[in-house]
């Protein structure tokens, strides 16, 4: 760079300095200018939220102070948008609920005087693995409170949890937890925000994370799910066994519940959602049971005050418990398919909730209802071995025509059969008409024990917990079939099943696979029942004792002989004097005639 142009660009230099310095406004114009510009933004911004930036009267225009002033420097609720987070607690003699500013939720619930198996306070869920807030179109943003920093003020057992947008605009969360209760009322108070939340509806968004609460993980991966009812329908639920999400589209949703084994979270809405959907993921990582997401949209009508009143259930899954909160939240406990969960509810429930007003150990409750249950089937006891007796006689009979007829033509040995059968007097489905007619009750505790809440914690003899199983042998690994542990009770129930299928061989004289198959279903039910709740395996096994005993005093009861002398006398009887065929007879003869034909 030559001399003149330095000495050029040195000379610009000091002039353009000079210029600001001796051009530059003075404090008053600054001020003047800065109004100004404060004025054009708080117009822009109430132009976006549609309120009316001027007011006019006779005299003079008036400007009209904003909504909020934050509004135009950091968007809607911008004074909550950031924040220290702080808890405050409410406690009554059932429940410790942590509530969190962030968000203005509840973020952390403990029901007392429960615990897990482990032994620590059982909580349902915690921190940030609860996530609850409401989803409003704000100003042309979607706000959801749960990022919000709300202001709690604290009066006896109610918290107000505040999210201000501006003078006499905000949100409201009013938490009230009377004593004695495990439902904790929950409002939503939406005020002065008519003109600022668009749309005629507004989301309700609800996340959470169970925690596992119980020895099995399977256990409780098994009877844990998301349940919701409509208002005009019946309680039903996703799916236990995998991922499913679900639109809830049929009808106004009266409330939503994240159950789990013994315990549900749930939330039962005074004005009913208009609609929803529903969500549960299986969690891989350790300790945690279900992932659960709930969508729900509730009506905004766009009153100065808009108002959403509804409880939370945090408790357990007992059926009284959950009966007396109404809503039919008692269906969450599956008592079985039809026509099993009405036996379970209006026959074997009322019949333990007696015997548990005794004060009695469970295990000897178990063996009251069991008892019970036999001397109540006993007829139909009787009634099958009879017929397996008479069977048992006709047997010898049988084996002639069999060697008579020749095996080679099994459709000829039947309808020799089926003529036997009609002149003796005897029905070779006795045998199985009643044991099926006892079948529902059997199955019934399948589901009854599993889901009754009272048996968790309880123990009898070696069993410390009868709602779980019992580890008599801990193998360290997880085997095929068996898993990782043997039930001692499952064992025993396996063993007695064994035993009574061996005197049944006996009794009925069962030959060929049909005397196996009996020795194969109890090893089946070890793998199967061997993680069930011990309680379920003590059932069993008392009721395989009780049926052994039975069979023993009846057979002193039923005389072989004079089964046979009947049997014969019924055979001497003329044809005209027996009783006319059944239409079931009738149309298996009739088959069994079409079957010989077709072979000539």
């Amino acid at each position: 760079m030559d001399r003149n142009t330095f000495t050029g660009l040195f000379l610009i230099m000091i002039i353009l300095a000079g210029s600001f310095y001796f051009l530059r406004p003075n404090e008053a114009e600054v001020k003047r200018e800065q109004a100004r510009v404060d004025s054009t933004n708080r117009v822009d911004s109430l132009k976006k939220i549609g309120a009316n930036p001027i007011q006019k009267d006779t005299t003079k225009t008036v400007a009209v102070n904003p909504v909020v002033d934050s509004l135009a420097l950091k968007g809607p609720f911008g004074t909550a948008l950031t924040g220290t987070e702080t808890n405050a607690t409410l406690e009554n003699e059932k429940l410790l609920i942590t509530l969190s500013n962030k968000g203005g939720r509840i973020s952390s619930v403990q029901i007392k005087g429960q615990k897990t198996y482990a032994g620590k306070p059982l909580i349902l869920f915690d921190g940030n693995q609860n996530k609850f807030g409401l989803n409003l179109n704000a100003a042309g943003k979607v706000i959801n409170t749960n990022d919000l920093y709300f202001t709690p003020t604290k009066t006896a057992n109610t918290v107000s949890m505040r999210a201000n947008y501006g003078a006499n605009a905000y949100i409201e969360y009013v938490y009230d937890l009377k004593g004695l209760s495990n439902k904790v009322n929950f409002k939503i108070n939406l005020v002065g925000l008519q003109q600022v939340i668009a749309g005629n509806t507004i989301g309700l968004n609800w996340q959470t994370t169970l925690l596992q609460q119980e020895k099995s993980i399977e256990s409780e991966h098994r009877y844990s799910a998301p349940y919701y009812k409509y208002v005009d329908g019946d309680v039903d639920h996703l799916s236990v066994s995998k991922d499913e999400k679900e639109e809830l589209t049929k009808g106004k949703i009266q409330w939503f519940s994240f159950k789990q084994h013994f315990f549900s979270a749930s939330l039962i809405a005074k004005q009913p959602f208009e609609k929803g959907s529903l969500e549960v993921k299986i969690p891989t990582a350790p300790g945690l049971v279900k992932y659960y997401d709930a969508n729900m949209q509730l009506p905004y009508a766009h009153t100065a005050n808009q108002a959403y009143e509804m409880d939370f259930y945090f408790g357990t899954n007992k059926f009284s418990a959950l009966k007396d909160q109404g809503y039919d939240l008692e269906k969450q406990v599956d008592l079985g398919y039809w026509p099993l969960k009405y036996i379970n509810r209006f026959i074997v429930l009322p019949v333990f909730n007696f015997l548990n007003n005794f004060g009695w150990n469970f295990g000897l409750i178990i063996l009251v209802l069991t008892i019970l249950l036999k001397v109540a089937l006993s007829p139909l006891t009787y009634k099958s071995y009879l017929s397996m007796a008479k069977m048992r006689v006709l047997k010898p009979e049988m084996d002639e025509i069999k060697a008579k007829v020749g095996e080679d033509n099994p459709t000829l040995v039947q309808q020799e059969y089926l003529k036997l059968y009609k002149k003796a007097g005897v029905n070779p489905l006795g045998g199985c008409l009643p044991m099926v007619l006892q079948l529902p009750l059997v199955m019934a505790f399948f589901f009854f024990f599993p889901n009754l809440f009272e048996l968790r914690g309880e123990s009898f003899l070696w069993m410390k917990d009868l709602s779980t199983y019992d580890e008599f042998i801990k193998f360290g690994v997880k085997l095929p079939f068996i898993g990782d542990h043997l039930s001692l009770m499952c064992v025993l129930m396996t063993i007695s099943t064994l035993i009574m299928t061996y005197f049944n061989n006996q009794t009925s004289g069962a030959t060929g696979q049909m005397k196996y198959i009996g020795y194969v279903m109890p090893v089946i039910f070890l793998g199967v029942l061997n993680s069930y709740p011990a309680g379920l395996n003590y059932y069993y096994f008392l009721a395989n004792l009780m049926t052994f005993g039975q069979q023993i005093l009846i057979r002193k009861m039923v005389d072989d002989d004079k089964i046979h002398a009947l049997i014969q006398q019924n055979k001497a009887r003329p044809a005209d004097e027996k009783k006319k065929k059944s239409k079931f007879q009738q149309r298996l003869d009739d088959y069994m005639r079409q079957q010989q034909q077709a072979k000539k």
